[in-house]
């Protein structure tokens, strides 16, 4: 492994995605160092792609989802308030991302716009408090511009194209780190955890199926 220090990490991520923010409040124990790149990418183009339903989608796992952010954030000591209504259309915040740069402090406040004050970039009202607050000119037509279209659709299909299935993704070296669950698993990788150069671990990265669902096989 390459050392901690010069250590390449891509993190893939949604706005509408409750976990992708809790995961973005943790990018802070990243070790000193490590060049992280921020990708906006729109996690509905994943699950087309790879033929999934997202969180929100399966009624069961949507009401978990919202109960186990509001859990998880308690826990974290971090305030949190869900948006009035979920999933929303994200394009405007993932593009205005874009246009910010994607630097890290920036994207937690976007973050922070949907998770922990309750708004949404699809209500107009919401819109135009976060781009007054933040201060950009021409807001709407930059978020707007093709050049910005094309890096959001660009950083889709890169993630895509890499094996990212779901956000958030980090991404090292050739290893992907699926979910908030998997940060403290990421964080070990980052340190050289030995775990990670077992063969046991060699072994069932290439587990073979026995079984498959009619019809479900890619």
């Amino acid at each position: 492994m390459p050392a901690i220090g010069t250590r390449r990490v891509d993190w893939y991520f949604d706005f509408i995605s409750p976990y992708a923010w809790l995961q973005a409040e943790r990018l802070q124990e990243l070790p000193p160092g490590v060049d992280l790149a921020c990708k906006p990418v729109l996690f509905a183009g994943l699950l087309d792609h790879w033929g999934q339903l997202g969180p929100a989608e399966i009624e069961p796992k949507r009401s978990f989802t919202y109960r186990f952010a509001l859990w998880r954030a308690a826990r974290l000591g971090l305030p949190f308030r869900a948006p009035s209504a979920h999933p929303f259309n994200p394009l405007r915040l993932l593009r205005l991302a874009i246009v910010l740069g994607c630097e890290r402090s920036r994207m937690l406040r976007l973050f922070r716009f949907v998770w922990s004050e309750g708004k949404r970039p699809d209500d107009d009202a919401d819109w135009a408090g976060l781009i007054a607050e933040l201060g950009v000119l021409d807001a709407d037509a930059r978020v707007a511009a093709p050049e910005v279209k094309a890096q959001l659709r660009s950083h889709t299909t890169q993630a895509i194209a890499r094996g990212v299935f779901g956000v958030p993704t980090l991404l090292i070296d050739d290893q992907l780190f699926w979910g908030v669950d998997a940060t403290d698993m990421a964080l070990d990788y980052l340190a050289g955890d030995p775990l990670f150069e077992t063969a046991e671990m060699h072994r069932v990265e290439r587990l073979p199926r026995s079984a498959e669902r009619p019809g479900k096989a890619r």
